[in-house]
């Protein structure tokens, strides 16, 4: 018999550039996590060029189906010379503040002149919007063909600058700057860390015998294959930098666990033994992963180096223990077990231990995962004939339904902790969705009549 996890996917499988951030005078507000950031994403994308295949042209598209009980009204003025550059910023932040449901953007294409720095507001044209707040911001072309980007997010009722800052980006990573600049708006007004700089990773079908295990930035962009194959690849992970993803490949006609750098495009052979081998899951410090392995008899959880050594076994049952995820203290394990006659959660110690049943209500709770700040988990839940995405408090054990949709699998927790990434079936095709972990915000993001399935959240990268 197979391991939960890969009944549970197979089932569905047969259907060196730098950015300069500078603050702009009169900010006000915490700004730190925006220093270094944009350089650090840069680097790392511009170490990726080389070996990843050239962009997809079916990017994914994304369509909101749920909005937030309450949205904060912002305007968002186009930059004063984004028509002359070669990726506009205004649309990109627009989408993603939407994108988010917090936020109601406010039509300003009647306000004239538009105002491109605080001396040129006339804050009646907003308030008198409705809006809370309002984005301005310049781009200029310098001699050496960079852009010089400015951008100021200002309080209109207390007429007062809230953040702002100034990026030097070659013209490759204006979208990547759009990005920051719609994480520094979101931090700034809800207190949480933004995602939008963020990326995804998920694995595309195109026809019948053709699969790519994909990365893209958290909105569905800039799309590109890290591995295609013409046997099924499931279950990707980034690592906690950022900078490999570990995934199983059926190339060698069963189930073997990679590593893969997105630096270079060099990958290691992690666990290759006898039977299946499955479900990485990356400790929070990247130094080893626990893993799925039948060597010695039913699918059991096993911890094993990052470089593939050191294997050792966490869990000792008849039954089947699969889909592993740590906490973000590194202390615990989550995983899915039969072991009391159907599928449940259940945590262990990482170091071995008593096992604790965490999931009581239903008879099938399968494919945890933490939230960041270790407080909830995700997993789906079947309730009938249905498979939902669900969220139990750690604490309190209070479960929430957050999908009514009928196939829904593989969830996975955005950096912050707010919106959970998750694949679902629309008419027998594969699509990735999302919802916010209060299950008020709902978006799809399809590709075509490509089936997309398997994805996850890239990690939040910080500056050393």
């Amino acid at each position: 018999m197979l391991p939960l996890t890969l009944n549970f996917r197979l089932m569905h499988m047969t259907m060196a550039p730098t950015l300069s951030p500078a603050p702009v005078s009169g900010r006000t507000g915490p700004a730190t996590s925006i220093t270094g950031l944009l350089s650090l994403l840069a680097v790392l994308w511009a170490l990726m060029q080389p070996w990843l295949a050239a962009p997809a042209h079916a990017q994914l598209k994304i369509e909101i189906t749920g909005a937030g009980a309450s949205q904060s009204p912002i305007a968002i003025v186009p930059f004063a010379g984004e028509d002359r550059i070669a990726q506009a910023l205004t649309p990109v932040i627009i989408a993603n503040l939407q994108r988010s449901g917090l936020f109601r953007v406010i039509d300003v294409q009647d306000v004239r002149p538009l105002p491109a720095q605080p001396s040129d507001l006339r804050y009646p044209d907003f308030s008198s919007r409705g809006a809370d707040a309002v984005v301005i911001g310049s781009t200029t072309t310098l001699a050496d063909g960079r852009v010089e980007v400015r951008f100021r997010l200002m309080d209109v009722a207390r007429q007062a600058q809230l953040a702002g800052f100034s990026y030097t980006v070659n013209a490759g990573q204006l979208r990547l700057t759009a990005h920051r600049i719609s994480d520094a708006i979101y931090e700034r007004l809800t207190g949480d860390v933004g995602v939008f700089s963020t990326k995804i990773t998920y694995v595309e079908r195109q026809g019948g015998n053709r699969f790519e295990l994909k990365i893209a930035d958290a909105d569905g962009a800039n799309a590109q294959t890290v591995l295609a194959s013409s046997e099924p690849i499931i279950s990707p992970k980034w690592s906690p930098d950022g900078t490999r993803i570990a995934y199983v490949s059926f190339e060698r006609k069963k189930p073997i666990i990679y590593v893969q750098s997105l630096v270079n495009g060099s990958r290691i052979v992690l666990a290759n033994f006898r039977g299946s081998n499955s479900a990485p899951a990356w400790s929070p410090d990247g130094n080893r992963l626990a893993v799925v392995l039948t060597r010695d008899g039913p699918s059991q959880v096993y911890l094993i180096d990052a470089d593939g050594s050191n294997v050792q076994r966490l869990t000792k049952t008849n039954a089947i223990d699969t889909e592993p995820a740590f906490t973000p203290d590194g202390r615990s394990i989550l995983f899915t077990s039969d072991r009391g006659g159907s599928p449940q959660v259940y945590r262990v110690a990482a170091g071995g231990g008593e096992v604790e049943r965490l999931t009581f209500e239903g008879t099938y709770n399968v494919s945890p995962r933490v939230s960041p700040d270790g407080r909830s988990f995700t997993f789906v839940q079947r309730n009938g004939g249905r498979f939902n995405i669900a969220i139990q408090d750690f604490a309190t054990r209070q479960v929430q339904v957050l999908t009514d949709t009928a196939m829904d699998e593989s969830p996975s927790f955005a950096p912050n902790g707010r919106i959970i990434l998750y694949a679902t079936e629309v008419k027998g095709r594969g699509i990735l969705a999302a919802v916010s972990s209060d299950g008020r915000v709902r978006q799809r993001l399809s590709a075509g009549s490509s089936d997309v399935r398997e994805p996850a959240w890239g990690p939040l990268l910080k500056a050393q």
